[in-house]
């Protein structure tokens, strides 16, 4: 077992393959993150990029373990879209072998056991390139195992010769860093970290990141401002375009909020019929009406107590906003054809694609309700507002994608990748999930056993594999980019567009766009295309 306080004692064993110089600069490295405040990301990418530089490997991964699976939290050398996987440990029986070990675990070439990470090189464009040594270390935290560290390498037998003492001592600074990565995370959000913070390390260091999956400033942000609004009752509007998941957002509300543990219901006031819509909201009584043949609660009866998720609220006819509003303001509510008047004590979560001030404007929405419900407004962003994200979330609808075809692994082309990360998105997150099911479905029918995902089965619009129209005139966003950076983008551009016409041949490339082939690896590389 490998703690991260006993880093210091096993620092001094000299390590056969890096120099002194090389290894003081890659525990430099690791400390100056430790000392800081940092992001935790940052923290974990600077590890395995320092194990990599100094270690005889080709790839490097550092997993979180999180409720029976382990998450990649950082990679090396693996493809981006590993970040957002989730490895479950029934299905991968070396991990399993790690955890369950107190010494680094060393698998023979030839040791029987699939490595989850046969496949995943980047390096390899095809996805088909089998790891051939692995090794890794179980990671605890104040006695709690709390992940993995893994080494791997191409060359048969690489860790043959590597000190164990060495391997420990990264994979406590490993520990270390999920420590510390904790510790700041703790103190961001508890005043009170001091009276149990070995309690809330370990739990922090095992927290699920939840289903808004991102990292990006927007993402960040959006994140704070759920945590800042589910502690209050107050009623909030969640404004985005279609498929940016406003209702993950209502969800994610509720269940921080402190009705968590009562009733989320949720109506899609869109598809509500104008004739049946009051009754929807607000109950009815036996004989109101033509069918009415009970008594019936509505939602409002049903919400009691809990939150009450009204999507789409800009399709409400008028005359029901009015009703509605005067349930919002005296939290009464009055069941079709009855009346007497019932109490409800309902949280309002409001979701709508439509600019409501302008509804207002044209008179097709009420602007006392609309301000009623807008007292806390949250905007969900656009995916084309946030493609950094985009490794991520492909990720983890791949790992979707695998479990419900009943697949071992799915991978993405890098070119497939670089398409994506071009395309705008007009029908945002959802857009990108349902297309990856279609591609993983057509990629694992072309390719059964270990199906890799390839540009021609995304399905997307031609445009975003040829830069001619968008080269053509700059368009408002692009205007305000630096030259710099637009002649980066057109670069990218073309080169993908050659990719996709020599079937990802980085050789025929080079000479279809008549540069040397080290010259373009260099280029592509700094393009972020390798």
């Amino acid at each position: 077992m490998y703690h991260w306080e006993n880093a210091k004692p096993l620092l001094g064993r000299q390590n056969l393959y890096m120099t002194t110089p090389l290894r003081d600069q890659a525990w430099l490295q690791i400390a100056v993150g430790l000392s800081t405040s940092m992001p935790g990301e940052l923290q974990y990418q600077r590890l395995v990029d320092a194990i990599c530089d100094v270690l005889p490997c080709d790839a490097v991964a550092l997993l979180k373990l999180q409720e029976g699976e382990l998450i990649p939290v950082a990679s090396h050398g693996l493809a981006p879209e590993l970040i957002g996987q989730r490895f479950r440990l029934a299905e991968h029986p070396r991990l399993q072998h790690i955890l369950s070990a107190r010494e680094p675990v060393r698998f023979p070439d030839e040791a029987g056991l699939p490595d989850p990470f046969d496949g995943w090189l980047a390096i390899d464009t095809e996805r088909n390139t089998d790891v051939h040594a692995c090794m890794g270390c179980s990671l605890y935290v104040e006695q709690q195992l709390v992940g993995v560290l893994t080494l791997d390498a191409l060359t048969p037998g690489a860790f043959d010769q590597l000190d164990d003492m060495t391997v420990a001592a990264f994979a406590a600074l490993a520990a270390a860093t999920l420590r510390n990565v904790a510790l700041i995370r703790a103190l961001e959000r508890s005043t009170e970290q001091q009276r149990a913070l070995a309690r809330e390390l370990v739990q922090e260091a095992q927290r699920r990141e939840g289903e808004l999956i991102g990292r990006s400033v927007e993402l960040q942000k959006l994140r704070e401002e759920i945590r800042l609004v589910a502690a209050t009752d107050l009623a909030v509007l969640i404004t985005g375009e279609t498929g940016t998941g406003k209702e993950l957002v209502a969800r994610t509300l509720h269940a921080q909020s402190r009705r968590h543990d009562q009733v989320l219901v949720h109506i899609n006031c869109a598809a509500l019929p104008e004739s049946i819509a009051e009754s929807e909201l607000f109950g009815h009584q036996k004989g109101a009406f033509t069918g009415a043949i009970q008594d019936r609660a509505g939602k409002f009866e049903l919400a009691d107590g809990g939150t009450l998720f009204l999507d789409e609220i800009g399709e409400l006819p008028l005359p029901l906003q009015a009703k509605l509003l005067r349930a919002l303001q005296q939290g009464e509510i009055q069941r079709v054809g009855s009346d007497r008047l019932l109490r409800v004590n309902v949280r309002l979560i409001a979701a709508t694609n439509r600019d409501l001030a302008e509804e207002v404007a044209a008179g097709r929405f009420r602007a006392d309700l609309y301000h009623r419900l807008k007292v806390y407004p949250l905007t969900v962003p656009a995916l084309r507002d946030h493609k950094t994200d985009i490794d991520l979330l492909c990720g983890y609808f791949l790992d979707q994608a695998r479990s419900k075809l009943g697949l071992q692994q799915i991978g993405l082309h890098p070119i497939a990748l670089s398409r994506l990360k071009a395309y705008d998105w007009p029908g945002n997150v959802r857009e990108l999930e349902h297309l990856l099911l279609r591609a993983s479905l057509k990629a694992a029918r072309e390719e059964p056993g270990r199906p890799l995902i390839r540009p021609h089965q995304l399905d997307l619009p031609d445009e975003t594999a040829s830069p001619s129209h968008q080269a053509a005139e700059p368009t408002s966003a692009a205007s305000t980019l630096s030259l710099r950076d637009a002649v980066d983008d057109y670069q990218r551009q073309l080169i993908i567009h050659a990719l996709n016409e020599t079937q990802g041949n980085w050789s025929a490339t080079a000479r279809l766009l008549q540069l040397d082939r080290a010259n373009l690896n260099r280029l592509a590389k700094r393009l972020g295309l390798q």
